[in-house]
């Protein structure tokens, strides 16, 4: 079976890449995670934040944005000392404000769900890469993105990590046309 090549190395990465990576997700919660551990992947390799996602939705209440937006310093403390994430200060408080900004978008009447498919125009883009060097890290829609939610309160959302967040969820479609998901997501 044919997979895209980075996903090779352990049966994690390939049951992510086999199971998850580009397949459109639109529940709110589940794409307020993922743009949360993009952010938290930064300077850090996907495997990495892959292998704590578990210990991650423990320490952060399943990522509850209601918990999480009104975290307090004993909770930032708590979550610092937990060697089971990325014990970065500048990322446990961008989830937190990512948490607020979540409700802000919310409270607004848009879910975010629709605020970031917005991006591309509500329908996965649908590419036909043929290898790896093909594979953009940010685009127009991701910098759009990426400044929308900046905009909306979001921290930890340059344009690489939105780019990231748009193949992880489906809205772009970046398997290789040479892996067995490409055809399936293309559908």
């Amino acid at each position: 079976m044919q997979r895209c090549p980075w996903c090779e190395g352990f049966e994690l990465y390939r049951h992510y890449h086999d199971t998850e990576w580009g397949v459109p997700l639109r529940d709110d919660r589940a794409l307020f995670e993922l743009i949360n551990l993009e952010g938290a992947q930064a300077g850090l390799s996907w495997s990495t934040v892959l292998k704590k996602r578990e210990t991650y939705r423990t320490a952060f209440d399943q990522f509850d944005p209601e918990k999480i937006a009104h975290y307090d310093a004993h909770k930032v403390a708590e979550l610092l000392a937990n060697p089971g994430i990325v014990r970065n200060r500048l990322k446990v408080a961008a989830t937190i404000s990512n948490a607020q900004a979540y409700l802000a978008l919310q409270a607004s009447g848009q879910s975010f769900s629709q605020f970031v498919w917005q991006f591309v125009d509500g329908q996965p883009l649908q590419h036909q890469r043929r290898s790896l060097s093909e594979v953009p890290a940010q685009t127009p829609q991701s910098d759009a993105m990426s400044k929308a939610l900046r905009k909306a309160g979001f921290k930890f959302v340059g344009s690489t990590i939105c780019y990231a967040f748009m193949q992880a969820s489906g809205m772009v479609n970046d398997h290789l046309v040479s892996c067995h998901r490409h055809a399936p997501l293309s559908a």
